[in-house]
């Protein structure tokens, strides 16, 4: 039984040559596009980048969205976090006299 042997380089080179030249006479047997195909092709491709432009704006319209709403509640926190004025004694005893007073209306 005989092994195996591999192909010198003369028939690797002798086949590539072959392929490409199959290759390149069914590339020239293609019928080539009519200009109604043609014009057909740049209308989808034109529609297409159209949609993408499209979700690209609306992607860019939602994070600005988010990133306001994220600086919204931010100032929020902030102006949260601040301390409250304290009250003077006398706006104290006014406001501890309105909650009695309110409580007396109630009961009554």
């Amino acid at each position: 039984m005989a092994g195996y042997k591999p192909p010198s380089f003369a028939e690797r080179t002798a086949a590539a040559a072959a392929a490409r030249t199959a290759s390149l006479a069914k590339l020239k047997a293609k019928a080539p596009l009519s200009p109604e195909e043609l014009a057909a092709r740049a209308r989808k491709a034109a529609e297409q980048e159209a949609r993408v432009a499209q979700k690209r704006e609306a992607a860019l319209a939602a994070s600005a969205a988010r990133k306001a709403e994220a600086a919204k509640r931010k100032e929020e926190a902030a102006a949260a976090a601040q301390p409250k004025p304290q009250l003077s004694e006398e706006e104290r005893k006014a406001a501890r006299d309105a909650r009695y007073a309110a409580r007396k209306a109630r009961a009554k």
